[in-house]
């Protein structure tokens, strides 16, 4: 009697085959054939961003505003800072272990961790992090048109304002002048909206709310609770809208004017227009930094977004949490208890940069993908990265796929953008992923890896979508 043999039996068969073929050199497969199965090979200085803005991509509806990264060579920032404020790769990375560790701390005010992860002084009801990607939009009336970082894990919606009472940094617009606008409103401090900002009474030191938001990074924005115009086309206007006016500002927001809150609380926008767009908006983060991706608002979800639910254990959180079941390299399965995902639980981040695992995911994670890298000579570890690799010989390279699979089925085949990530040329490019240091901080997924998918948040029906392309 022959014994059958499962189609998932049968996938691995074929996946271990390949990968044999590969890692002999043999030929009974052609290049081709493995390219599909497991392996991205690439040109190398594809790997490294341009210092010049590709123009071909434009919005294409009045839904959607247009997504750069606030490093890149398309914000337009000021002149003068372009050079001199440019983060290094060191900086970047240790800001975002800041955000890190920052959101780490706000989950255990939050209870959804039983011991206290961090020790930065987060206060409640304060954001936790600047976010990299920045749009345009309008304030006031007349309407003026500011750079804002919008962000997933923050809530209130800012910009500097005059006079600036105290300190303000430079920024590409004018600031916003309440007195100049016919539609500004501040909130007084009996209001219930004041109360919103959840502050333990200190927005109300005054006859008029006050609010202030600080950052892991050491940046912060405090100021007035106030009402103004927000405008994101001709026709998408929303009157009285709840933001913070901010008269002493600091931080790393490299020319923007301030910062879109797209979190899950009562004061960010998707809540705040939820009559109109049903707290469902979407984007696409570019490949590279050169280029250009969208955020949209409302309009109807393609058929090719595949959803995973919105993880029951974030909902007493601002975050948008997810629940990821595997992960898989080169098309191969890795062996990781389920406990470990279910423990640590996952929040999907705009604003985090590299994809944070639990240790025992990630010790997996790194060890696959090692061993499937032999052919290039391996260096030194760099900041937050341990698996990295000197690429600075080669013309062409091959690397094996990486994929993220979430609750419902939903397999996600990482871009091969968002799995190397270079920090000196290409003498070193790193696995961009890292560690979390232990198996009981929650996962979080950035925006590396997220990077030329579209990503829908449909808060209202508790589910969050991936589509391969989408910035195409």
């Amino acid at each position: 009697m022959v014994t059958p043999i499962s189609s998932i039996s049968l996938t691995f068969f074929v996946n271990a085959f390949l990968l044999l073929c590969y890692l002999n050199k043999g030929h009974a497969v052609g290049e081709d054939e493995i390219t599909k199965g497991y392996l991205h090979i690439i040109k190398v200085k594809s790997l490294l961003p341009s210092t010049a803005c590709n123009q071909t991509f434009k919005v294409s509806n009045s839904l959607s505003l247009e997504v750069v990264h606030r490093s890149g060579p398309c914000i337009q920032v000021l002149n003068q800072e372009k050079a001199a404020n440019a983060p290094s790769n060191m900086e970047i990375l240790l800001r975002d272990r800041h955000r890190v560790d920052s959101i780490h701390a706000r989950l255990s005010s939050h209870g959804v961790f039983q011991e206290k992860q961090a020790t930065l002084p987060v206060q409640s009801g304060a954001s936790i992090g600047s976010g990299d990607y920045a749009v345009t939009v309008g304030l006031g009336t007349p309407k003026k048109e500011f750079t804002l970082i919008f962000d997933t894990g923050s809530d209130l919606t800012w910009t500097q304002c005059e006079p600036c009472a105290k300190t303000c940094y430079k920024q590409k617009e004018p600031r916003l002048d309440p007195t100049k606008s016919t539609s500004y409103k501040n909130i007084s401090c009996s209001s219930a909206f004041c109360k919103l900002l959840d502050t333990g009474g200190e927005s109300c030191s005054s006859p008029t709310c006050l609010y202030q938001v600080q950052y892991g990074d050491g940046s912060y924005s405090i100021g007035f609770f106030a009402t103004e115009t927000l405008t994101l086309s001709s026709s998408n206007v929303f009157k009285n809208f709840l933001f913070g006016c901010g008269q002493q500002n600091s931080g790393l927001f490299r020319g923007a004017a301030g910062l879109l809150g797209l979190g899950r609380t009562k004061l960010s926008l998707p809540s705040q227009t939820a009559q109109k767009y049903k707290k469902l908006f979407s984007y696409c983060l570019p490949a590279s930094s050169s280029s250009k991706g969208y955020l949209s608002f409302g309009g109807q979800v393609s058929k090719t977004v595949k959803f995973t639910p919105l993880s029951e254990d974030f909902k007493s959180t601002p975050f948008y949490g997810l629940d990821i079941t595997e992960l898989s390299v080169g098309g191969n399965k890795l062996s990781i208890d389920a406990s470990i995902f279910s423990t640590s639980g996952t929040v999907i981040d705009s604003g985090t940069v590299i994809t944070r695992l639990p240790s025992t995911a990630y010790s997996a994670l790194s060890s696959a993908f090692q061993k499937l890298m032999t052919d290039y000579p391996s260096t030194d570890g760099y900041s937050i990265f341990d698996t990295c690799y000197d690429f600075s010989k080669n013309e062409t390279i091959k690397i094996p796929k990486v994929g993220v699979s979430f609750k419902g089925g939903v397999e996600m085949d990482i871009d091969v953008s968002g799995i190397l990530y270079p920090v000196n040329g290409l003498k070193k490019v790193c696995l961009a992923f890292a560690g979390n240091g232990d198996d009981v901080k929650a996962a979080i997924f950035g925006n590396t890896q997220q990077k030329t998918y579209q990503v829908v948040y449909d808060d209202a029906k508790g589910r969050v979508g991936f589509a391969p392309s989408g910035c195409n």
